[in-house]
């Protein structure tokens, strides 16, 4: 998840609520104003007296030579690090002239490629949109600077909004049995889903399949949009920042990605995870040339996607079927993707 602090040139109350309503995630603050802050709600700080002190807990470092880019490298293996632009807010005028912004693509590229918590100031949406999208992977977070409430809303919604894309691609059923009893996670988030979302799980990271929220109406139970039946405690589900984790390790207040039949994701906050005994059914399909699996319970309102974006109950599915997956090269290690040779049978 992309993080989403908020720099006040001055003080303002105002400002510091509509950047707490907002969900950012830290604000960078005049010094003395720490307590002030805290008397209006829970946010990180960022100040010589704040929860995060600069040059001990973050780095504000300019970005206007091949000499600053090798001193930003040195400190992003050391912590976060920020890009300041306040030694060139004289120039900005000039500098928005030529290229619309006061940082430059091509070392910011350099370092993204480098590694580490990278956050870049922004002050309008294309920055924002172009600062998250570098190399495809964007920088960490952003850090908005915006003239108004309102502005500093629009930003930061926007920047929350931001979630990966995957390629999912249409896989072939090739086996369904019942399999007898097992533990079965429920995630219950706090967002609201429609049909054809859901979350990817499978028996392996790197072969996930687009399982639906309950959104569905059917004659046995009243839609549950904020539910997904998502499978056994062992399975695997695509968390944010591109990572996958077991069911059974959920809690409240985790973050999940909810995908859509396109590919696209959200993310959301998980309010309960419920784990029940329940029989299970085993599914098995095929996408170029690869096998994956998953096992989820054997109830009508389980249903994985069609390529249409359609449901597909897990009771109704058969041999040739098309479902939505998406398939990964690589293993996983604690979660994150790694390349290495691996079996998972």
């Amino acid at each position: 998840m992309k993080l989403a602090w908020v720099r006040l040139k001055e003080w303002s109350e105002d400002m510091v609520k509509a950047a707490l309503e907002s969900g950012a995630d830290a604000l960078v603050i005049p010094p003395g104003r720490h307590d002030q802050v805290k008397s209006l709600g829970r946010i990180v700080t960022v100040a010589a007296d704040g929860d995060l002190k600069p040059g001990t807990d973050v780095f504000f470092e300019p970005l206007d030579s091949p000499e600053d880019e090798e001193r930003i490298r040195e400190r992003l293996d050391r912590g976060t690090v920020v890009i300041d632009d306040a030694g060139r807010r004289e120039r900005h005028e000039e500098l928005k002239g030529s290229t619309g912004r006061i940082w430059e693509v091509i070392p910011v590229e350099n370092l993204v490629a480098h590694g580490g918590k990278l956050l870049l100031p922004v002050r309008s949406a294309e920055e924002a949109d172009l600062a998250l999208g570098i190399l495809e992977k964007g920088v960490s977070g952003v850090v908005v600077q915006a003239q108004t409430a309102e502005e500093l809303r629009a930003l930061i919604t926007r920047v929350k909004s931001a979630a990966e894309n995957l390629v999912l691609r249409e896989g072939r059923i090739t086996g369904v049995r019942t399999v007898g009893m097992g533990d079965r996670v429920c995630v219950d988030t706090c967002s609201l889903m429609q049909e054809g979302e859901g979350l990817l799980i499978g028996n392996s990271g790197g072969f996930l399949f687009l399982v639906q929220a309950e959104a569905a109406a059917n004659p046995y139970v009243a839609p549950r949009p904020f539910r997904v039946n998502a499978g056994p405690v062992h399975a695997y589900v695509r968390v944010p920042d591109g990572r996958t984790r077991y069911l059974a390790e959920l809690r409240a207040a985790d973050r999940i990605a909810i995908f859509n039949s396109t590919g696209s994701a959200q993310y959301a906050t998980i309010g309960r995870v419920k784990i029940e005994r329940r029989p299970l059914v085993f599914v098995q399909a095929e996408c170029g040339g690869q096998t994956g699996s998953i096992l989820l319970q054997n109830a009508e309102t389980v249903r994985l996607t069609a390529p249409d974006g359609s449901a597909k109950s897990v009771v109704e599915l058969a041999d040739g079927d098309s479902v939505l997956v998406h398939v990964d090269s690589g293993g996983r290690h604690f979660g994150m993707k790694v390349t290495e040779t691996l079996w998972e049978k």
